[in-house]
C-alpha cells in the first residue's frame, strides 16, 4: 500500500474518541534534541495572501522561533543564535524541493567597540562594564547610545538548492545596506515608553534580488501568537469531555484563557510580491506555492575553556538541520519519540521514503486515547485517505500542486479575506458532508489549510478534521470539537507584520507586569 507523509495524520493529534481530544502548541519543544537548543526551535510557520488594505498581490510569510519566552527573562533576554542559519523555503513548481530560500543569519556585539558600556566608577574614574542590555531609555532621544547589546542580521535569497544555488543579498531600500538592525526585546516600559513605535521603525522596505517590486521585512520579538490549552493536554487529557465536544458557539470555544498569552517569541516576517515568487503559470502547480522553515547549526562545536562574549565557542563544519516546521502540529503530536529528532533533520521531498511515513498510516495517538478513555466512538478506519488529499497533496482545484510532501500550501490566486470577515475555522466551512462547497455560508477559502493566517484556530480545525469531518456520513466528524481556547483574527493586527507587540518585562513605577501570575 502506498505510504503517505506524516502530515496526512497530523490532525490525529486531536482525538479518535468522543472524549477529551488532544491539541498542542504548534511546535514548541517538540523533540528531545531541540529542547537543548531553544534558540533554533521553530514554533510556528504562517503563509498567506496579505490582507492588509492596499497590499493585494503580496504574500506574507512568518517564521517564529524560541518558544515560551518570559517577558521578564533578563538580563540577557532572547537574541538569535549568531552561529545558526534560519531559512524559509519556497517550492514553486510542485516537486517538494526548494526553489527559493531566504537565509537569515545574525550577529551580536557589545557596544563601545566590543567593550560594552561602562560607568566611570573604577580606580581613578576608570570605566567599569555594566551588566544590563541597556542603561537608559532606548527609544526616543536616547536611541542606541543607551543600548549595550547590538543585534544585526543579513538575509540572502538563494535560487535553486539552498546549499548550492546562487545567493544574493536582500538590501534596504533606504541606503542600500545589506545589514539590518534588529530591535531589542521588550525589556519594559521604563526602557521603552512606546515599544510599538520603536519596533515599527524596524519594518524595512526591501529590495529583493531579481524582483522589480518592493517587499517588506521585520525581524524582532512579538507576543506569542499561538493559542492552545497546553497544560491540560499534557496532563493525560485532564479536561471535561462535554466542554471539548461542545464548541458550537464562540463562547463555548473561549472558556479557557490561553496559557501562552503571557509568552513572547522571535519573529522573522517577510512580505513578498507574489510576482517575485516565480509561481508556475501552467500545470497542476499553477499559482500555488509550498513553504516551510528550518534552522541549522554547524556540525562541530568546541567550547572555549576561557569563554568570552565574542567567542564562547568555536563552530565549524557543514550545516546540520536541527529544526523543521511547515504544517503545524506534525512533529509535536504525531511523530513518535524515537523519530522526532529525525523529522527535524529531514526534508519534505523525502517524506514518502522516510520511516516517518508509517506514523501516517498507523498513528499511535488514537490507541492511546482509547486506552485512557475507552472506545466510546470509533475513529475512521486507517489509512485516512480523506486526510491525504487535504494535508499531503492539497485540495484538488484549490491548492493541490502535484507534490506529496509535508508543508504549507497556498493558492496565491485566491483573493485574501479582509480581517473583519475572516472565519477562524479557516476553510472548514467550505465543506458540506465531505464535499467542497464554496457557496456554503461561512466558507473562507483563504484560510487554513490553504496556507495559514495568525487568526486561524488550527487546533479546533485539526480536531474536527481528525474525527472525520471530511468523511461523508461520519457522525463523529460533525461534532464541534474544541480545546476551549480561542484563536481569532481580532487578537492580531491587520497590518504587517500582523503579530502584536510583545509583552513587556516591566511596567510603570516598578509595578508588577500585567502577565505575572496569569494562568
Amino acid at each position: 500500500m502506498r505510504k503517505i507523509p506524516i502530515l496526512a495524520v497530523l490532525v490525529l493529534g486531536a482525538v479518535a474518541v468522543a472524549q477529551p481530544p488532544v491539541a498542542s502548541a504548534s511546535s514548541h519543544r517538540e523533540a528531545p534534541f531541540i529542547t537543548k537548543n531553544p534558540k533554533v526551535d521553530g514554533t510556528d510557520f504562517y503563509m498567506f495572501n496579505s490582507y492588509e488594505t492596499g497590499r493585494t498581490g503580496f504574500v506574507t510569510i512568518i517564521a517564529d522561533y524560541q518558544p515560551f519566552q518570559d517577558a521578564w527573562g533578563g538580563p540577557n533576554y532572547f537574541n538569535m543564535d549568531p552561529d545558526a542559519m534560519y531559512e524559509i523555503m519556497i517550492d514553486n513548481n510542485g516537486d517538494g524541493v526548494e526553489d527559493i530560500t531566504y537565509q537569515f543569519q545574525f550577529s551580536t556585539a557589545l557596544a563601545n567597540g566590543g567593550k560594552g558600556l561602562g560607568l566611570p566608577i573604577g580606580p581613578d574614574g576608570g570605566a567599569i562594564a555594566v551588566y544590563p542590555v541597556n542603561i537608559g531609555a532606548v527609544d526616543g532621544t536616547g536611541g542606541m547610545a543607551n543600548q549595550n547589546v547590538l543585534e544585526t542580521y543579513t538575509v540572502n535569497v538563494v535560487t535553486g538548492p539552498r546549499r548550492k544555488g546562487k545567493a544574493m543579498p536582500i538590501t534596504n531600500m533606504s541606503g542600500g545596506s545589506a545589514t539590518f538592525a534588529k530591535p531589542m526585546d521588550n525589556v519594559g516600559e521604563k526602557s521603552f515608553a512606546n515599544y510599538k513605535t520603536y519596533a515599527d521603525s524596524f519594518i524595512y522596505n526591501i529590495t529583493i534580488p531579481g524582483c522589480s517590486a518592493t517587499g517588506k521585512m521585520f525581524v524582532g520579538q512579538r507576543a506569542e501568537p499561538f493559542a492552545a490549552n497546553v497544560g491540560t493536554i499534557f496532563d493525560l487529557l485532564d479536561a471535561p469531555a462535554g466542554v471539548l465536544t461542545g464548541g458550537s458557539t464562540l463562547a463555548a470555544r473561549s472558556l479557557v484563557p490561553n496559557p501562552l498569552q503571557c509568552k513572547n517569541i522571535s519573529t522573522m516576517a517577510l512580505e513578498i510580491p507574489d510576482s517575485c515568487l516565480n509561481i508556475a503559470t501552467t500545470g497542476m502547480s499553477k499559482g500555488i506555492i509550498g513553504g516551510w522553515t528550518t534552522a541549522s547549526v554547524r556540525q562541530g562545536r568546541v567550547i572555549n575553556p576561557a569563554g568570552s562574549f565574542a567567542k564562547p565557542s568555536v563552530e565549524g563544519g557543514p550545516w546540520a538541520q536541527v529544526s523543521r516546521l511547515g504544517f503545524p502540529l506534525t512533529n509535536e503530536v504525531v511523530v513518535g519519540l524515537p523519530d522526532k529528532d529525525g523529522y527535524n533533520s529531514s526534508e519534505p521531498v523525502n517524506d514518502l521514503k522516510s520511516p516517518l511515513a508509517a506514523y501516517a498510516e498507523y498513528p499511535s495517538l488514537p490507541a492511546i486515547i482509547v486506552a485512557l478513555f475507552g472506545p466510546t466512538v470509533k475513529a475512521p478506519p486507517t489509512p485516512r485517505l480523506d486526510l491525504v488529499e487535504v494535508f499531503a497533496q492539497g485540495v484538488t482545484g484549490v491548492n493541490a500542486n502535484g507534490a506529496t510532501a509535508e508543508y504549507l500550501r497556498l493558492n496565491t490566486a485566491l483573493p485574501p479575506t479582509a480581517a473583519a470577515m475572516q472565519n477562524n475555522l479557516g476553510a472548514a466551512q467550505c465543506f458540506v458532508a465531505g464535499v467542497l462547497t464554496l457557496a456554503n455560508p461561512g466558507c473562507d477559502p483563504a484560510g487554513f489549510p490553504n496556507g495559514r493566517r495568525p487568526g486561524d484556530d488550527i487546533v479546533d480545525i485539526v480536531m474536527r478534521v481528525a474525527e472525520g469531518f471530511l468523511v461523508p456520513g461520519n457522525a463523529t466528524g460533525q461534532i464541534p470539537w474544541t480545546d476551549a481556547t480561542i484563536q481569532d483574527q481580532s487578537q492580531f493586527d491587520a497590518t504587517f507584520p500582523y503579530l502584536t507587540v510583545p509583552n513587556a518585562g516591566g511596567s510603570p513605577a516598578g509595578g508588577t507586569p500585567a502577565c505575572v501570575g496569569t494562568p
